[in-house]
């Protein structure tokens, strides 16, 4: 008599219910293949290694075979001491994008050695997520040609509806909700697995039943009784990655955003530099945590994070590990997430929180502020750091509608240059009508007479003592710009 957790694994290669994924056929010939190495990279939970693992007992004499782990460091030295070992079989080597940089480097220069000796007593499988191909080559540019990267892509519906008719088959039911469940499945077998367990558990089958018997279960139910219990072991770790290394409620929650861009998609991962292009109203905020390697750190720093995601610093691939988790946020009430996390506020209407309008002479303290509204995660626009954007631009066009409209407040460095340089008063032109907008903050040095605005002095406005220490005196007008923000996201 067949058990229902011997049907419906939660976790374990399957028995009764494994179904060949669409590149089942193509993986073969290439595992098959002595010699050239093999890359397997997809999405978690769609049977790349279930698939591999099934290939290998299929092939004379695979009980030779060597299975190690990325994701143990136990193996860590077996992995890097391949390279030295000579003839070493057929090795299969899973989560191959968790190892450290430096035996990645070494198992890619061993493959390119084993493609051009067309060695047929040593064979690398490797096995990774979205872009471990990719990655590869990254480490060994002339592996292409050498290797064959094999990509899984979520399974479709009528594959999930076959592990589901295997499992019907095996414990002798009718799932009333087979399509439903295909369909919340998003190409994965393993999630289909565990919503078809949850299903015989809702209805009481826990063994093979001698007589047919149909199931009466809602997806709703089901749904609502696995998030359940997703819920106590992933909500700490998704607003663990939403708040970043500290949350702050006046930023642009850039680590949120790319939470809730990963639960829109269908790749079970995203390629951030391509996101960031698609949403350039967050290229300040993301890419600033993307290359001051910020993301790279909070993912690496914090192991909760690291069995359900992964970026890849340099493809900049977020990747989910673990389906579960993919489901969870999947199905996450996004409102209700905000508020526990504790945000103020996750909508922007501008392109930019501010924008910084300065003369030269005062470049040190316009730097300081940007630098100090930067790492607390806002959006402020300077000009040394759109340089690049600026390029071949007319400048006035691509200047104007930041100080007019795209920026929510403008930040007016008000030093005593300021009313002599021919870019602040064109600036200045742009954002003056918005003075009464209460959009413009001046900011004065002690001891200088009001500039070429009169009405500066009609507004509340912030000091520095040039004869005070910079660092300190940024820091302090830097957290009263947070907190105007911070309140201004409440509105």
């Amino acid at each position: 008599m067949k058990k229902l957790e011997e049907v419906f694994k939660r976790s374990g290669l399957p028995t009764h219910t494994f179904v060949e994924p669409v590149e089942y056929k193509a993986l073969l010939v290439s595992v098959r293949t002595p010699g050239r190495g093999t890359v397997v990279e997809g999405p978690s939970g769609i049977g790349k290694t279930t698939s591999v693992l099934r290939i290998i007992e299929s092939i004379p004499n695979s009980s030779s075979a060597t299975i190690v782990s990325g994701r143990n460091p136990d193996d860590f030295d077996l992995i890097a001491e391949l390279p030295n070992m000579g003839e070493i079989g057929l090795v299969l080597i899973d989560d191959f994008h968790r190892l450290p940089d430096e035996t990645k480097f070494k198992i890619a220069d061993h493959v390119k050695l084993l493609a051009d000796r067309e060695d047929c007593k040593s064979k690398i499988v490797i096995i990774g997520i979205n872009k471990a191909g990719q990655s590869l080559i990254n480490y060994a540019s002339d592996l292409t040609g050498r290797i064959d990267t094999i990509s899984f892509e979520s399974n479709p519906k009528e594959k999930i509806e076959e592990l589901i008719t295997l499992g019907e088959a095996a414990l002798n039911i009718s799932m009333n909700i087979k399509s439903e469940i295909a369909d919340d499945a998003q190409g994965s077998f393993h999630l289909a697995q565990m919503l078809c367990h949850e299903c015989c558990l809702e209805e009481g089958i826990l063994d093979e039943v001698e007589h047919l018997k149909g199931t009466s279960s809602s997806i709703e139910v089901i749904r609502e009784r696995v998030l359940k219990e997703l819920n106590n072991t992933f909500f700490e770790k998704a607003k663990l990655f939403a708040t970043g290394p500290r949350l702050r409620k006046e930023g642009r929650a850039p680590y949120f955003y790319l939470l809730h861009w990963l639960a829109n998609g269908t790749e079970w991962s995203l390629n951030v530099n391509d996101a960031i292009k698609q949403n350039p109203e967050h290229r300040g905020s993301i890419g600033q945590i993307v290359d001051k390697g910020f993301l790279n750190d909070h993912i690496n720093r914090n192991t909760q994070l690291q069995d359900v995601i992964h970026f890849d610093q340099n493809t900049t691939e977020l990747s989910i590990e673990d389906p579960k988790f993919f489901y969870f946020i999947k199905n996450l009430l996004w409102t209700k997430f905000i508020e526990k996390v504790g945000f103020s506020s996750v909508e922007f209407k501008s392109r930019y929180d501010y924008a910084l309008s300065f003369a030269g002479s005062d470049r040190n303290c316009a730097e300081g502020i940007f630098n100090f509204l930067n790492d607390r995660e806002l959006s402020v626009f300077y000009d040394f750091n759109e340089q690049h954007r600026i390029l071949a631009e007319n400048v006035e066009d691509y200047l104007g509608p930041i100080y007019r409209s795209e920026a929510t407040f403008v930040i007016a460095i008000l030093g005593p240059d300021y009313p002599k340089r021919i870019w602040t008063k064109f600036e200045s032109e742009q954002f003056k009508q918005r003075f009464g907008d209460n959009a413009v903050i001046p900011i004065w040095f002690n001891g200088s007479q009001a500039s070429m605005f009169d009405e500066t002095t009609k507004y509340g406005g912030l000091i520095i003592d040039r004869e005070a220490n910079v660092q300190e005196e940024i820091a302090r007008i830097g957290n009263v710009l947070c907190k105007k923000m911070e309140e201004f996201k409440k509105i």
